[in-house]
């Protein structure tokens, strides 16, 4: 009988054996050459240090206004939740509730709960499972790279109408954006479901 785990293919459905990889290195499939899993090089000090930077930057983007508009000698600012509360009092509760979930909402939780299982303590939670099945269910829902994309446009376009003022936010969340890949490349869920008791 095998004693290391087993592991099926996602893309062939293969069933095989897990091999232990050097740090850094990536386990294929033996049938498709699909990627199976792969081993972190960096530890879990250096995610959660991500984690921490990301979420100060974040409650700074959503603190202060993200853009400014002058014409006529008046100024205009808003930040990001103030921009959802005017999309949803214009009648755009969709647009309003897709602003809402993927730049604020999915974005907060996900770094509240990558901060909470990579304290230690927390991995012997039976709330730990879900927590890292909603993590990883989420990560598609976190936009914060489409909205900047979206904003940068808007902001070229508003360039010919009016003097854009850059607020603290729009700064703080360009440094999300390599953050966010940062940790993109370091969590590696496969870790934190290995450190995590099995049930008797």
């Amino acid at each position: 009988m095998p004693t290391s785990p087993l592991i099926a293919c996602h893309d062939c459905d293969l069933v095989q054996q897990e091999v232990p990889l050097p740090v850094g290195g990536v386990a294929t499939c033996v049938r498709c050459g699909a990627p199976l899993y792969r081993s972190s090089r960096f530890g879990k000090s250096y995610t959660l240090a991500l984690c921490f930077t990301a979420a100060i930057l974040f409650v700074i983007a959503n603190l202060y206004p993200i853009i400014g508009i002058e014409s006529q000698g008046n100024r205009h600012q808003s930040t990001l939740f103030g921009a959802v509360q005017t999309l949803w009092q214009d009648d755009m509760a969709l647009m309003a509730g897709l602003v809402f979930v993927t730049i604020l909402l999915v974005p907060a939780v996900e770094l509240a709960l990558l901060i909470w299982l990579h304290l230690t303590k927390h991995l012997t939670s039976g709330l730990a499972p879900i927590a890292l099945r909603l993590i990883v269910a989420m990560q598609p829902w976190r936009m914060v790279e489409v909205f900047m994309l979206g904003l940068l446009v808007s902001v070229v376009k508003l360039s010919h109408l009016a003097h854009i003022v850059p607020g603290i936010a729009l700064w703080c969340f360009a440094a999300l954006l390599p953050l966010f890949a940062l940790l993109n490349t370091a969590f590696n869920p496969r870790d934190l479901w290995a450190a995590m008791p099995l049930k008797q």
